[in-house]
């Protein structure tokens, strides 16, 4: 079985055994990474490229035999043979700066979701073959406050979530501006309030708890929020001064593990970036639900000396352990299979693993 590794894409994975192939989403295509051997913490090597020149930001897998990948200023593209031949399939989607895909199944047919910048939600009832578009995403009052501090200044659609226990139940992050949920597989959405007059809107993504669906978990710019009661009310857990740093990004959950999560943070958000080259990136483990947190160090570089950003994370729970791998700006891929306790760099030198454009923020000439 194959796994991805995206910015928005899917992200938490269960097997019987860990994956000897993963799919990275880059700023130049996809590169599958295969295992050298079938044993946990073997070495990887580069085995295919497709999609080059294609900034991927997005990659699910709707079905066993599908790949469908989402590319900046380039629309929607689908595999029917596990990624070596692909064809568009954004017939229907109007904007094709597509950042974020998700999947669900309803009475047995697939239903695939796509979120775009200027932030749009599409709907395709045939694997793609064609779109259209879930004009309620766009119909609440919080839109008018939608916005993103760079250039062009557009909200996007940044992840779509789908709740484990309700297939029609599915949750949009929008980056800056809301957190929207459908209770009818996207058709129709209303916004989600009670976050307190801390909460900037800088929603990144949402996690619901495996084993409890009243439980999200909501990744913003500023920190972590939770909820106890499906979004009706929530509480910020933590701020710039805990081990996730300044600024939150990636968090994905231990299918099999309970309250096991990983997550990733920097040490200031992409203004400082700009201004310093340098992102302080750090990988952060909570075995509690989120009450405390844990920064990943063996194999890993420390806070102060991780220059790039982490930009995509994905966990892969088998057995009775874990494998997680997390991609940079830089174009290294990180990797552990004993559930975060040591670390090794499975790949470098590939094209960023980076939302938008934030590695030019990072990779300046010497």
């Amino acid at each position: 079985m194959a796994i991805a590794l995206s910015h928005s894409g899917k992200s938490v994975y269960a097997s019987n055994s860990f994956s000897d192939e993963i799919m990275i989403g880059t700023a130049d295509g996809i590169v599958s990474l295969m295992r050298t051997e079938h044993r946990a913490g073997s070495s990887w090597r580069v085995a295919a490229r497709s999609l080059a020149g294609s900034h991927v930001s997005s990659i699910i897998f709707p079905n066993p035999d599908t790949v469908v990948a989402a590319i900046h200023f380039g629309g929607v593209v689908i595999s029917h043979d596990g990624g070596k031949c692909w064809e568009q399939c954004g017939n229907g989607i109007e904007h094709k700066n597509v950042y974020s895909l998700g999947a669900t199944v309803l009475y047995g047919r697939t239903r695939l979701f796509a979120g775009t910048e200027p932030a749009h939600l599409y709907i395709s009832d045939d694997l793609g073959e064609s779109w259209r578009e879930s004009a309620s995403l766009r119909s609440g009052a919080g839109v008018a406050r939608w916005t993103f501090p760079g250039p062009p200044h557009e909200a996007h659609v940044k992840v779509i979530t789908v709740a484990p226990d309700d297939p029609v139940t599915i949750y949009a992050s929008i980056e800056q501006g809301d957190l929207l949920r459908s209770n009818d597989a996207g058709e129709t959405w209303h916004e989600l309030s009670g976050f307190g007059d801390d909460f900037d809107y800088d929603v990144h993504r949402l996690v619901i708890h495996p084993e409890d669906p009243a439980r999200l978990y909501l990744m913003g710019g500023l920190g972590l929020w939770i909820s106890e009661d499906r979004g009706q009310h929530w509480h910020r857990v933590t701020d710039g001064r805990s081990p996730l740093g300044a600024y939150p990004d990636q968090l994905t959950y231990v299918p099999r593990h309970s309250g096991v999560f990983l997550a990733s943070g920097a040490r200031g958000n992409p203004f400082t970036w700009m201004q310093t080259g340098f992102a302080g990136s750090r990988i952060a483990i909570t075995r509690d639900s989120a009450r405390s947190w844990k920064i990943c160090e063996n194999g890993l570089p420390a806070p102060d000396k991780w220059q790039s950003a982490i930009e995509g994370m994905t966990l892969e729970g088998w057995d009775s352990s874990f494998s997680a791998f997390v991609g940079t700006t830089s174009g290294e891929v990180f990797a552990s299979d004993d559930g975060g306790a040591s670390w090794s760099r499975i790949a470098s030198g590939l094209a960023p693993i980076s939302k938008g454009l934030h590695y030019a923020l990072l990779n300046r000439p010497s």
